[in-house]
């Protein structure tokens, strides 16, 4: 797990060494273990590195095969790097390090592009051809890595966040109308390839792009899940119970690809359901002593702040090193604006808060853990997929968009400040694009096929990537393992949706778990002070949109936010966000980033 960086240039001229410098300096939280730069004319690479696999300087990057002719950087994990290691031996390759970094390099040799069809794990790449001149990026099937690009004429640099493409300067910084749309309509999801800034991109996941030296370039998505129950045919026909058990095997099998380490592993606690059976599943696998950790925080407008009973109560029953982490309001606004500063893009799920403080913990006593992340998405945990039980598959995207987004289109006018407006509803068209693609048989299948492909990736698993790597600490998400997304995807409706949502795996679960745990109702990270916009985060919210950075963008109407500064509690969206917050996270944002 690390930070990558890097530059091409079509014109002939060398690449600016000085910004990709600057680009890798200021990851340095990403990979606070080492650092290294590479350039061969045209084209120059960055990289900093957080040592999990093959601790020696041998695994060190870029790593340059002068044999085969390639330089690499990689950030993510190979799980499957031994097997693959063994495969290319048997065909007559030689190893120098025992790192997944350099299986990376000898499988792009041996199969060029093609090599992350093989690949488990999270990964984004970047691949230099000596003889070629060719550079290809490439990122993982659910884009747990990200890979952030910026073009500018002759030539093209790329990170793995957004604010080191900033750092090295000369980046249309102008507000993406579209994106700001989506910002306005996903509570602060920007999905695909935009970012709120027009001059920045995003490789999309399951992508491998290759661009030639004269600037053009071919992208080759790999993976694109059907959502069919033909999709996986050796599943055909099974009973309930048979479905229970390929959902527990599955992730059983994800759980322990996620154990590759030459450093110990941990779990992050919540005490929910999906955090509690990785827990049992490590202890099945024989892990014992296992370090766990657990995050509260102060009640606030009559809600609790913790949910220690629950993790507590998992850290007995499997003899858990637990780590109860509970952080005083006088902590909390310093923590918020350290996390408004790790976010690449704005996020507005409170939820930031406490994964960034939860992880500066955490990285105390350990450098990976495996986290819950993805379940809701991938075995219809939301309340939002409820209504789209027995919903015709045409009406998929109306059904979806009356219980996920904030606001209709309409709404916007009366928020978003003109110059800002569009006219037409992009965030509806981008969603019915999707659900009206072919394939997924109903309603909710087209759905989870948005869910899981395009909106996951912006808003739950960006947030565990830029909190985590904020102090070089390695999260894991074996929900999103793509094995065990494809087992979902092809998993009756019924299943899913049974008992309120992710009715398989808690059925799967129930001889592992207590009920106590399987039962409970729906828990979040609570942060109640943000979520009600209390003290020094409300006082926080105010500058931000008072501040004269805020008034000379003018991306809301100035009779808007004053109504909203006078009653915080005002307005909330369809699901449950704060308005006001939505609109402030996103000035802080821009502030902190000198936008």
């Amino acid at each position: 797990m690390c930070g990558l960086t890097g530059e091409m240039r079509f014109d002939g001229k060398p690449a600016d060494m000085g910004a990709v410098d600057r680009m890798t300096e200021s990851m340095r939280e990403r990979g606070p273990d080492g650092s290294g730069l590479w350039a061969m004319g045209p084209v120059a690479l960055g990289h900093r590195r957080l040592k999990i696999i093959d601790l020696s300087d041998k695994a060190a990057q870029p790593m340059v095969d002068g044999e085969l002719g390639l330089a690499a950087v990689f950030n993510g994990c190979l799980y499957n790097y031994r097997e693959l290691r063994q495969e290319l031996r048997s065909a007559g390759y030689r190893f120098f390090s025992t790192s997944d970094t350099e299986v990376l390099v000898k499988a792009f040799h041996r199969w060029g592009g093609a090599c992350v069809d093989r690949f488990k794990g999270m990964f984004a790449f970047a691949v230099a051809e000596r003889d070629t001149g060719r550079l290809t990026l490439g990122r993982d099937r659910l884009g747990i890595k990200p890979m952030y690009l910026a073009r500018n004429g002759d030539r093209l640099r790329f990170a793995s966040t957004l604010p080191a493409l900033l750092a090295a300067g000369d980046v249309d910084t102008t507000i993406d109308r579209v994106a700001l749309h989506h910002y306005m309509t996903f509570h602060s999801l920007v999905p695909g390839e935009r970012t709120i800034l027009d001059g920045v991109t995003r490789l999309p996941a399951a992508t491998v792009r290759t661009y030639e030296p004269d600037g053009t370039s071919t992208d080759r998505r790999y993976w694109d899940p059907a959502y069919t129950r033909s999709a996986l045919p050796e599943h055909a026909g099974l009973g309930d119970d048979e479905w229970r058990h390929a959902v527990l095997d599955a992730l059983r099998a994800a759980v322990r690809r996620r154990m590759v380490a030459d450093v110990p592993v941990g779990v992050l606690l919540s005490g929910g359901l999906d955090s509690s059976l990785i827990l049992a599943l490590l202890a099945e696998e024989g892990q014992e002593g296992l370090a766990t950790f657990s995050i509260g925080f102060e009640a606030a407008g009559g809600e609790r702040g913790d949910e220690f009973h629950y993790s507590d109560l998992m850290a007995r029953r499997f003899g858990t090193d637990h780590h109860r982490i509970r952080i005083p309001d006088s902590r909390l606004v310093t923590g918020l604006e350290e996390a408004v500063r790790s976010m690449s893009e704005p996020m507005a799920s409170h939820d930031c808060v406490a994964f960034h403080l939860l992880s500066r913990e955490v990285a105390r006593h350990v450098k990976v853990v495996q986290s819950g992340q993805g379940a809701d998405e991938v075995f219809g945990g939301y309340s939002w997929f409820q209504p789209l039980a027995g919903v015709p598959r045409e009406q998929a995207a109306d059904a979806y968009l009356a219980a996920f987004a904030d606001r209709p289109h309409e709404e916007l006018a009366g928020i978003v400040s003109p110059e800002y407006l569009l006219d037409d509803d992009v965030s509806g068209a981008y969603v019915r694009a999707h659900t009206d693609r072919p394939g997924a048989e109903t309603a909710l299948d087209a759905v989870l096929r948005l869910e899981t492909t395009a909106m996951l990736i912006d808003d739950p698993v960006k947030r565990v990537d830029n909190m985590t790597m904020a102090h070089g600490l390695e999260a894991r998400t074996p929900f999103l393992d793509h094995e065990l997304v494809e087992l979902a995807a092809a998993c009756p409706d019924r299943l899913k949706l049974a008992d309120g949502g992710k009715g398989v795996l808690k059925d799967a679960a129930r001889r592992l778990l207590p009920a106590e745990i399987i039962d409970r109702p729906k828990g979040y990270f609570p942060v109640p002070a943000v979520r009600h916009l209390d003290g020094p985060v409300l006082d926080l919210v105010c500058d931000a949109l008072t501040a004269q950075a805020a008034r000379s963008r003018g991306l809301f109407r100035p009779e808007y936010v004053k109504t909203l500064l006078d009653d915080p509690g005002r307005d909330r969206a369809t699901t449950g966000v704060n308005t006001l917050w939505q609109l402030g996270l996103l000035e802080l944002w821009l502030q902190a980033q000198g936008v």
